[in-house]
C-alpha cells in the first residue's frame, strides 16, 4: 500500500505530516511512501532527505493524491478551507485520510470524501487515555503554542521578564498570568518561569492546581472552580453565560495588575469563552500585553482580532493563529511521530485494520468507505 504526503495547502501552513526520520518505520511495516516534491522544505526537510530514506518523490500533487491508499495530512477537510475540498476530490477511490480534519463543523469536503467512498480519521478526537498519549496531536501542538506565546509576549513587552540587580538599581520581574492550565497553559507557565517572570494561573478545573504549583506558579482561586467544569478526557466543559459573567468580574482585579496575560481557554468544537472584556483591558497598565492563543476559536478577549496584533488603550493585544506552524521543524517532528504511531498501531499484515472495537479507532473514525460514522460531520 502507498502512504502519501503532499505539501500542506492551507495558507501559511509550514508543517509537514511526515518527516524523514519516521519513514523507515512505515516501510518496515510494508508501506511504500510517496511524497510530493517540496512537501517538507518549509519545515526544514528537503527532498533529498526523503529520497535517502527510500521515499518516492513526485512532482505532481494530483499524482500523489490519486495514488495514495493512505494520505497523511496536518490539515485536511474542514481544517483546510484552502484546498481541502479539491484534495478530497482528487483522492484515490476508497482511500483513507488521517490528520486534523476539524470535524466539529460540517464541511463540504466531507460530502466529497463520501462520494469517493473514502475513510477518514480525525486525530483531534483521540481520547485522552494512556495508550493514546503518543498519538495526541492536540497536546503536541498545544505544547509548542504555549512556548511560543511566551516568546511573543517577551518580544512585545517593553520590560524584561527577569529580576535584575544592577549598579543602577534593581529591575523588578514581569508578572505573567495564564488563563487556562491545559497543555498550552502549563507550557506557557514553565517558559515564563524559565525567563524569570513571576507567574500565576487560573483554571476552572480545581484538579490542575497541583500542576500549576509544581511549576512554581501561584494558582489563583476565584471561588468558582468546580469538578463539573471538567469534561470527559480532561478537557474543559462549556459553562453557562452566568458562570462566565461571574468569572469575568473576579478576574478583573487580577488582570489589572499583570504585565502579561496569556489566555488559552478553549472548549473543543465550541466558540472560545470571552473572559477578558474591553473594560478589563482598559484597566491594565500601558505597555501590558495580552496573547490570546484561543484566537482561532474567536478568542478569550473581547477585543481580539484573529491573526492580528494591535494596541488598544496602550495595551498590545495579539491573537496569533496556528502558532505551531511558526516552529515548523519541531512541530513537524512531533506531529509526524504522533501520526505514524497511530497508523502503525492499527496496521495488521501490512493493511490498516480499523476495528471499531478499538476505543482509539472508534473515537477518531468519522467516515468508513463513504459512510458517516460521526454525527459531527453529517450534513445538516
Amino acid at each position: 500500500m502507498i502512504v502519501g504526503v503532499v505539501k500542506e495547502g492551507f495558507i501559511g501552513e509550514r508543517r509537514v505530516a511526515l518527516v524523514p526520520a519516521h519513514v523507515e518505520a512505515l516501510r518496515k511495516a510494508g508501506f511504500e511512501v510517496w511524497v510530493q516534491k517540496g512537501a517538507g522544505v518549509e519545515a526544514g526537510y528537503p527532498d533529498e532527505e526523503y529520497l535517502k530514506k527510500g521515499c518516492v518523490v513526485k512532482g505532481s500533487r494530483e499524482e500523489v493524491l490519486q495514488s495514495a491508499d493512505i494520505l497523511l495530512a496536518v490539515r485536511a477537510c474542514g481544517a483546510n478551507p484552502t484546498t481541502g475540498k479539491d484534495d478530497a476530490r482528487n483522492l484515490k477511490e476508497g482511500a483513507l485520510i488521517v490528520g486534523q480534519l476539524d470535524p466539529y463543523a460540517p464541511d463540504e469536503s466531507f460530502r466529497v470524501l463520501g462520494s469517493r467512498n473514502a475513510s477518514a480519521c480525525a486525530l483531534e478526537l483521540l481520547p485522552r487515555i494512556t495508550r493514546a498519549q503518543s498519538m495526541d496531536v492536540l497536546s503536541s501542538m498545544a505544547n509548542l503554542a504555549g512556548y511560543k506565546s511566551v516568546i511573543l509576549a517577551a518580544e512585545s513587552l517593553p520590560k524584561l521578564f527577569p529580576m535584575l540587580m544592577t549598579a543602577a538599581g534593581t529591575l523588578v520581574p514581569a508578572k505573567v498570568f495564564v488563563i487556562g492550565a491545559g497543555v498550552a497553559g502549563l507550557q506557557a507557565l514553565a517558559t515564563a518561569r524559565r525567563l524569570g517572570a513571576v507567574t500565576s494561573a487560573y483554571d476552572v478545573r480545581p484538579a490542575v492546581k497541583e500542576q500549576v504549583e509544581s511549576l512554581g506558579a501561584r494558582f489563583v482561586e476565584l471561588g468558582l472552580e468546580s469538578k463539573e467544569a471538567e469534561a470527559a478526557g480532561g478537557y474543559a466543559r462549556a459553562m453557562d453565560e452566568e458562570f462566565y459573567r461571574k468569572q469575568r468580574e473576579k478576574l478583573e482585579e487580577v488582570i489589572a495588575g499583570m504585565d502579561v496575560v496569556i489566555s488559552t481557554a478553549a472548549v473543543p468544537g465550541k466558540k472560545a469563552p470571552v473572559l477578558i472584556t474591553r473594560q478589563m483591558v482598559e484597566r491594565m497598565a500601558p505597555g501590558s500585553v495580552i496573547i490570546d492563543i484561543a484566537a482561532e476559536r474567536g478568542g478569550n478577549c473581547e477585543l481580539t482580532k484573529p491573526g492580528e496584533r494591535y494596541i488598544h488603550h496602550g495595551v498590545t493585544i495579539w491573537g496569533p493563529v496556528n502558532l505551531a506552524s511558526t516552529v515548523p521543524f519541531h512541530a513537524s517532528q512531533l506531529y509526524s511521530k504522533n501520526i505514524t504511531t497511530f497508523l502503525l498501531s492499527v496496521v495488521k499484515n501490512g493493511n490498516p485494520a480499523l476495528s471499531e472495537e478499538d476505543e482509539v479507532v472508534k473515537a477518531v473514525l468519522v467516515m468508513r468507505q463513504g459512510a458517516y460514522l460521526s454525527e459531527l460531520i453529517k450534513p445538516k
